[in-house]
């Protein structure tokens, strides 16, 4: 096995940012084969992702993690996209449920630390169970999303599920993405359009007034401070992170042939 690092990906991601989302799609799929899946949360962007594999032709799984406290227009929303668009989705769940959880642990969510913890068991740890199997993961991620999600690179390196992050509408503007969805008529979660700008579980996301930021409505009751999930690696603070692959792998997602002398 060899190691891969974000700093090695510096010249490849200045590479890509000439490449449509959906040639970074027919790439990813191109390099890794049956090892790559999408992940999405079915909102806007993820499911204009969905909308990008069904009207391209490119086959591969789509993760969900459910919480198990999600909206019901979520879940709605998944399974139109399903059957829709013909795409396999696997749902990753906990381990408990909420009830059971709570009962163990204490409402977590009403403490900046619980709600850590909270957002560890009911996404990371269920996304974790598809460790091993994926060697990349076309995420959703967009620098028009703002804040720490201002600077993603198309490359991510995931450390935790040691793969890499394809974020193939990282350059993907919000009017760019208003016009996909408004052309294409893809499957959007309604409540978008009643007031929800991003949408997680049900216990901690509220609509947003329209001079707020987008993430507002994430944990609202716990400040500005809580934003993130951590379920994403560059909404965190890390160091360079690195995975181990196959040689041969990094060899294809860089392009090139390895001379080995012996």
């Amino acid at each position: 096995m060899a190691r891969l690092t974000q700093a090695d990906l510096v010249g490849l991601n200045s590479v890509l940012e000439t490449h449509t989302p959906q040639e970074l799609l027919a790439w990813a799929k191109d390099i890794f084969g049956e090892r790559v899946a999408i992940l999405s949360a079915m909102q806007r962007a993820g499911a204009t992702v969905c909308h990008m594999a069904y009207a391209t032709g490119v086959r591969m799984d789509v993760l969900f993690v459910d919480t198990g406290v999600l909206f019901q227009e979520t879940l709605t929303t998944r399974d139109r996209i399903a059957k829709e668009y013909g795409l396999n989705i696997v749902s990753l769940l906990p381990d408990e449920t909420m009830e059971e959880q709570t009962k163990r642990l204490g409402v977590l969510y009403l403490t900046v630390e619980g709600q850590m913890q909270c957002c560890d068991l009911r996404k990371n740890v269920p996304l974790l169970k598809a460790k091993g199997k994926y060697d990349a993961l076309v995420a959703s991620l967009r620098r028009g999303d703002g804040g720490k999600r201002a600077r993603v690179p198309i490359l991510a390196i995931d450390e935790k599920m040691n793969c890499l992050r394809v974020n193939i509408l990282a350059n993907f503007s919000n009017e760019q993405l208003d016009v996909y969805i408004a052309e294409h008529q893809v499957i959007v979660n309604p409540l978008h359009a009643q007031g929800y700008a991003t949408i997680g579980c049900n216990r901690c996301t509220t609509p947003v007034l329209p001079d707020e930021p987008r993430r507002a409505g994430r944990w609202r009751h716990l400040g500005p401070w809580a934003a993130y999930c951590g379920i994403n690696p560059t909404d965190v603070d890390r160091g360079d992170e690195s995975v181990e692959m196959p040689q041969e792998l990094i060899d294809r997602i860089f392009g090139r042939k390895a001379d080995f002398v012996i």
